[in-house]
């Protein structure tokens, strides 16, 4: 017997950066008695070590099935086959889930695919936008599509007036991109998501009221806007899906037993945990000061260093290291390790995904952004919710070892660190309140939910 109430098709922009908090909304939906079906590249399942359970997969085409955009020629290639050959085989799924006698009712999808507006639109379907950074990001991404600031930012700009934010943010931590053409499509790709999203019934925001007050109250007053996060696994913030302890979906396969049995010996809040996610690459004279830099702190470190970033790593750093020092991995469970007992600190790129995992479970951070939203993201780690310091560049684009150590130190030995060390606990606390019975994500999914039951059953 069906007891699901409405069917929401979920289309995600196939990174994991991108899928994981939709796939986190899915769950939350699901628990309230919506039918899921995510929808992500054939290319993007081929690549997964591990797929969710819990949702029903079905997949459409970029027209790349091979290897996705690594098989396009060009940023703009992909974008425009994508556009064409994702629209036609969205447009399939729908009407082959119609015939199965599972209609859809929305599709909750990444503005990086502005096109599944049009889709919805010719099936007569709510549509969603989901946008997978947060708000204050989002807000420069807007200005930016408006014409209001020019990305990259000119020599001129130092400092930056975004309407909504109280405070001017520095050029250094405007999203930061390299210039180049195919760099230029990139940032079309992040302003264009504002592109139609007048068209769209529902602007879903991977964030929290409390975390981003003054600029969600701004850009509510122009798109319809709920803040949804923080998503990430409801065992490490309200536990009321109780099964809900893993993303359930990985490009990599964590050396769990490894990470766990060593942070087991370790003393409480003793441990820096160091990773830069699933994209970041650090050119080899960065990846030689952060390994003195760690080592240099005397602090023991847990290090995710990918394998194909383990050769720049200096001559013999892992074989010199002592187990008591120091542990390098090539892929962790960064949950199960950022809640553990022994880690004190995070040093990070600062996606929004690792960001908001370290909110929720009241770990301090060093910010070490390398590009996109991170310099944003580590402007409001570092001055807004005061959670962390910046590990600043020299002039040639290189946090040195100096600097990494010093940071280290402060945010896990100093006075200073204290108040980041207090804050962190804080927002936890906040981070779980918002998502649990009553909190302000948890009305805004109800809300969600109750619209989309409505339409339905009409």
């Amino acid at each position: 017997m069906n007891t699901h109430k409405a069917h929401c098709l979920i289309l995600p922009y196939p990174v994991q950066g991108h899928i994981n908090p939709m796939l986190q909304f899915s769950k939350r939906l699901q628990s309230k008695r919506v039918k899921i079906t995510i929808a992500p590249t054939k290319s993007f399942l081929k690549n997964m070590k591990e797929l969710p359970t819990s949702v029903s997969i079905e997949a459409i085409s970029d027209g790349y099935d091979d290897d996705g955009i690594n098989q396009a020629k060009t940023y703009e290639s992909y974008l425009a086959r994508f556009k064409k050959v994702g629209s036609d085989t969205l447009a399939q799924l729908i009407k082959k889930l119609a015939k199965s006698g599972c209609h859809v009712n929305c599709i909750v999808y990444d503005p990086f695919l502005p096109w599944a507006v049009e889709v919805a639109k010719q099936f007569g379907l709510i549509s969603a936008a989901f946008f997978t950074q947060n708000c204050v990001v989002d807000n420069i991404y807007y200005h930016a599509h408006k014409g209001v600031i020019k990305l990259p930012p000119t020599k001129s700009d130092e400092k930056i007036l975004i309407p909504g934010l109280s405070c001017t943010i520095e050029s250094s931590y405007v999203p930061s991109f390299e210039s180049s053409p195919e760099t230029d499509k990139l940032i079309e790709l992040l302003v264009n998501q504002f592109s139609n999203l007048e068209k769209t019934d529902w602007v879903l925001i991977n964030s929290f009221y409390e975390l981003e007050k003054e600029v969600i109250d701004w850009m509510s007053k122009i798109y319809p806007i709920k803040t949804i996060g923080p998503t990430i696994p409801s065992m490490y913030l309200d536990k009321r899906l109780h099964d809900d302890k893993e993303y359930g979906l990985s490009m990599f396969k964590p050396m769990t037993n490894e990470c766990l049995n060593w942070l087991n010996h370790q003393p409480i809040s003793s441990v820096l945990y160091v990773s830069f996610g699933s994209l970041a690459k650090l050119g080899s004279e960065q990846m030689e000061e952060l390994a003195w830099g760690l080592k240099n702190s005397n602090k023991s470190f847990l290090w995710v260093v990918r394998s194909t970033e383990e050769p720049k790593l200096p001559n013999n750093f892992i074989e010199e290291l002592t187990s008591e020092k120091g542990l390098v991995v090539s892929w962790c469970p960064q949950l199960q390790v950022l809640e553990h007992e022994s880690i004190g600190c995070f040093l990070t790129h600062c996606g929004w995904n690792s960001t908001l995992e370290a909110i929720s479970l009241g770990v301090p951070m060093v910010a070490m952004p390398q590009w996109s939203d991170q310099p944003t993201n580590a402007k409001l780690v570092k001055d807004v919710w005061e959670i962390g310091v910046r590990a600043k560049q020299d002039e040639k684009g290189i946090v040195r070892r100096e600097v990494i150590e010093e940071c280290i130190k402060l945010v896990m030995e100093e006075d200073k660190g204290k108040l980041i060390r207090e804050n962190a606990k804080k927002w936890k606390e906040i981070a779980r309140n918002v998502v649990d019975e009553g909190g302000s994500s948890d009305k805004n999914i109800e809300e969600f939910v109750s619209k989309l039951m409505t339409i339905s059953s009409k």
